[in-house]
């Protein structure tokens, strides 16, 4: 029970109530027959006066007492205590998205905050591909692309205003797009609010280059901005850069600190903490600079003020080898269980020839594991593929230290496409590492799938329009619909299709070039029945380009927050 300061020696909760006010008023009644004793009067008299004002004293004090016993039966409130309160409408704001910018290679060998970079190959694109949907009215949010610094890009819809026209029936669902729009810097996908309620959208940026020593293949859906934020998957050891972007969007300052963890434990790293990063731009940090030589790294990033994105540009060079290029997103925070999928493995005994020669230890697939508190968490992994679960060599259980980065080898899993599901006790946060490209003396590629919140409604996954695309959907337990429905560059969306999938299982969904005599530019999808995860998985026939996009969470429409009072 609340107790106030001035609540010692109050009659404690079950007491009897007139118990309480008797002993409440029995002090006061013996003050007065003390005064009485040394002959105080209430009229300054004696005999009779000094009865009556006696009598009238005691009446007094027992009507309060009667008073007391009552109040003390009704319900007493403690100062500061909390009323309940129901869920308050917050107004919806516009749906905002960062897409990362090119992938570009460092200038020399700098460290710190302020890197300078060297113009990209000559073969290397970077481009946006976006939809936002129109409202069950049929009407287009206001939306646009510009850069990060508010210059504009492309007008994808003009504001519709609050005199948009309501439709006896329901028209056709539309969509507003771009459409491999060419970008050299970070831009900013923004889709108003219509009706108080958020506007649906996604956009992704890929990257791909076929010389130089970023030669390779990179995408990244474009982010909601946060205050706090997990990647896994960085290694900044000999050969492989990483190099961490903080963008703010927002017209507030954000602080940034970084929490280090690496395969040795927590990292205390000098420049980790107070990072500036100002409205409307990009800042920089070479990850070598602060936690240099480390195999697995991962980052929390914790912003003060403004939410931002942040994306750590990974890439390998063996020699003068190139080994890949990927950007790592934010996974999901830490919880008792992740899911990652379009987890693709090669030929496992290729694979391991592979690795096993000097500088390609991590050249096959894995999955890392980031347990930021100090308990250390046992994790049963099980992996889930096209014809149900496959067993992880070593039997799929293992102590990943607290305060740590625990790497699990996926070497002898068959080749195919796989949904990871891990599980603890303890939280932890994970990504699994993919590769492609089985030959020593050529060009290889890798990507990180980073855990992904379940499927659920109207999520707009875009995919760049070049190379074998896939809709990679895995089901852990249960069963579960999916439906998807193409969006086409002409802003049209077409008829859906729908798969049954079986719980423990991976599906694989070759996206199509056209839809209609249209190029398709991504799926409206949406998931029922039981949890389901979706990755789009990126490939180029021939080479050994690849790379991942996890599906975004779908819109929060307009939220609710509690919001508790108190006196």
């Amino acid at each position: 029970m609340h107790k106030d300061g001035n609540d010692d020696g109050a009659p404690q909760a079950g007491q009897d109530d007139a118990t309480a006010a008797a002993a409440g008023s029995a002090p006061v009644a013996g003050r007065l027959k003390g005064l009485a004793a040394r002959g105080w009067t209430a009229r300054g008299g004696s005999g009779r006066g000094t009865v009556a004002g006696i009598a009238s004293a005691v009446v007094i004090v027992a009507t309060a007492g009667s008073m007391i016993a009552a109040a003390s039966m009704g319900p007493r409130y403690a100062s500061g205590r909390p009323l309940e309160a129901p869920l308050t409408a917050v107004p919806a704001g516009s749906n905002v998205g960062i897409c990362p910018g090119p992938a570009r290679l460092l200038e020399g060998t700098p460290v710190g905050t302020d890197p300078q970079f060297s113009p990209e190959s000559a073969t290397a694109k970077t481009l946006v591909n976006a939809a936002v949907l129109s409202t069950n009215a049929g009407v287009l949010p206001g939306s646009r692309l510009a850069e990060i610094n508010g210059n504009p890009l492309a007008e994808i819809a003009k504001d519709p205003g609050s005199s948009a026209p309501t439709a006896a029936a329901p028209p056709a669902l539309l969509a507003g797009v771009v459409s491999q729009r060419a970008v050299d810097a970070v831009s900013v996908l923004s889709a108003d609010a219509v009706g108080n309620q958020q506007a649906t959208a996604g956009a992704v940026t890929s990257y791909t280059a076929t010389d130089g020593d970023l030669q390779g293949a990179a995408a990244a859906g474009c982010q909601e901005p946060a205050n706090d934020l997990w990647l896994v998957g960085a290694n900044t050891s000999l050969g492989r850069t990483a190099v961490l972007h903080l963008s703010n969007a927002s017209s507030t300052p954000a602080t940034v600190s970084l929490d280090l963890y690496g395969a040795k434990g927590q990292i205390q790293a000098p420049g980790s903490r107070g990072l500036l990063v100002a409205p409307g731009t990009t800042r920089s940090i070479v990850l070598a600079g602060i936690a240099p030589d480390q195999e697995s790294l991962s980052i929390r990033a914790r912003s003060a003020g403004g939410p931002v994105t942040a994306i750590i540009q990974q890439s390998v060079l063996r020699g003068l080898t190139p080994g890949g290029v990927d950007f790592i997103v934010p996974g999901a925070s830490p919880a008792t269980r992740q899911v990652m999928s379009g987890v693709d493995i090669q030929d496992p005994a290729s694979a391991k020839a592979l690795t096993a020669k000097p500088g390609y230890a991590d050249a096959a697939a894995a999955l890392q594991i980031a347990v930021p508190g100090p308990a250390d968490a046992v994790v049963e992994i099980k992996l889930y593929g096209r014809d149900g679960q496959k067993a992880l060599p070593g039997g799929g259980v293992v102590t990943a230290k607290g305060g740590s980065v625990t790497e699990v080898s996926m070497a002898g899993v068959p080749a195919g496409q796989y949904t990871v599901a891990a599980s603890s006790d303890v939280s932890f946060t994970a990504a699994a590492r993919v590769t492609r490209g089985l030959a020593s003396n050529s060009a290889t590629d890798f990507a990180w799938s980073p855990s992904s919140a379940r499927l659920g409604s109207q999520h707009v996954v875009t995919v760049p329009r070049a190379g074998d695309r896939y809709l990679v959907l895995g089901v852990p337990e249960g069963r579960a619909k999916i439906t998807y429905t193409p969006i086409t560059a002409d802003g049209k969306v077409r008829a859906a299709a729908t798969a049954d999938i079986a719980g423990g299982t991976t599906a694989l969904i070759k996206v199509p070039g056209e839809a209609d005599d249209a190029a398709v530019l991504g799926y409206i999808v949406s998931a029922s029945g039981d949890a389901a995860y979706g990755t789009v998985l990126l490939e180029e026939d021939g080479r050994a380009d690849i790379a991942t996009v996890a599906v975004a969470p779908g819109a929060a429409g307009q939220e609710q927050v509690a919001v508790k009072l108190g006196y």
